[in-house]
């Protein structure tokens, strides 16, 4: 009799679930039968599991896969909630792509392409949200987008603004990370990365700034809001296709070996099987730009 794997999954109720009823035939045709873990009933009733794939976040639940753990040590965890704390912090999350920019020899893996982050900076109190631009200092240039540095779940760690002026400046919450808006042509790439099998799909984002925009932004005296970038992923239509749809069509996917360069290079120093992260193309650089 073939050996068949009992695999749990745990994620946020919010969450786009990517476990589909197809998956979970296609995988029980596999020999993998994937088994939604009930949040409600006590992890060490349930069971057995070969493997466990979750993303809660909750001491509750951090416990409970403590003492799941201690009792099945060799039921394989990802990822553990020691390794995903480092994905609650977008600040930190970046300082690993600038440590793979500084490595040697590996432009001999993704050949003539470049990568980088926008000028962003952490500002943790109020005080200090006016030095990000005087003299002397990191000199942001407007318009900046705001992003909550802790990222918990919640819609509020979710709720991004961008910010044109000094004004508009002052009513930001801290902390917050400050990065420079990069324009991108209106189009995003997110990247999945599971194990060593890395995708990456193109997604609608928000659209290019001109100058003559950002000049008749100089008075909105508030950040203006918006939820996370949508995660609807681009599919191709037929016959008509509207500006948005011909923009997301001509956009130009970035290499695959710089995805996968960064991919594994993200995995490698996270210590994740199962992430993903957002990249743009400077429209002027056409540089790829790890955003988050």
């Amino acid at each position: 009799m073939a050996t068949r794997f009992q695999i749990g999954y745990a994620f946020k109720p919010n969450k786009k679930n990517f476990i589909t009823d197809a998956v979970v035939n296609e995988s029980k045709q596999r020999g993998i039968d994937l088994i939604k873990i009930d949040t409600e009933k006590p992890l060490i009733e349930q069971g057995p599991f070969d493997c466990i794939l979750q993303r809660l976040s909750t001491e509750i639940w951090f416990k409970q896969l403590e003492e799941y753990t201690l009792q099945n040590p060799d039921v394989l965890i990802i990822d553990p909630p020691s390794k995903i704390e480092v994905l609650h912090d977008r600040y930190s999350m970046l300082h690993c792509v600038e440590d793979m920019m500084k490595m040697k020899g590996h432009e001999n893996e993704i050949g003539m392409a470049t990568f980088g982050i926008p000028k962003q900076v952490l500002v943790t109190d109020v005080d200090s949200l006016m030095n990000v631009n005087a003299e002397g200092g990191l000199q942001l240039k407007f318009p900046l987008i705001a992003k909550p540095e802790i990222v918990d779940g919640t819609m509020q760690s979710h709720k991004l603004s961008l910010v044109y002026n000094l004004d508009a400046l002052r009513k930001v919450q801290t902390p917050v990370v400050l990065q420079e808006f990069v324009n991108h042509g209106g189009v995003m790439f997110k990247v999945y990365v599971v194990g060593d099998y890395v995708k990456c799909v193109k997604r609608n984002s928000l659209p290019d700034i001109s100058e003559e925009e950002l000049e008749g932004k100089n008075s909105e005296k508030n950040p203006v809001t918006f939820s996370q970038i949508s995660n609807k992923a681009y599919e191709e239509h037929s016959d008509h296709m509207s500006n948005e749809e011909m923009r997301m069509e001509n956009a130009v996917m970035p290499p695959d070996s710089l995805v996968t360069y960064i991919a594994r290079g993200l995995s490698k120093a996270t210590g994740l099987h199962l992430i993903n992260f957002d990249v743009i193309r400077d429209s002027r650089t056409k540089k790829t730009e790890l955003i988050e």
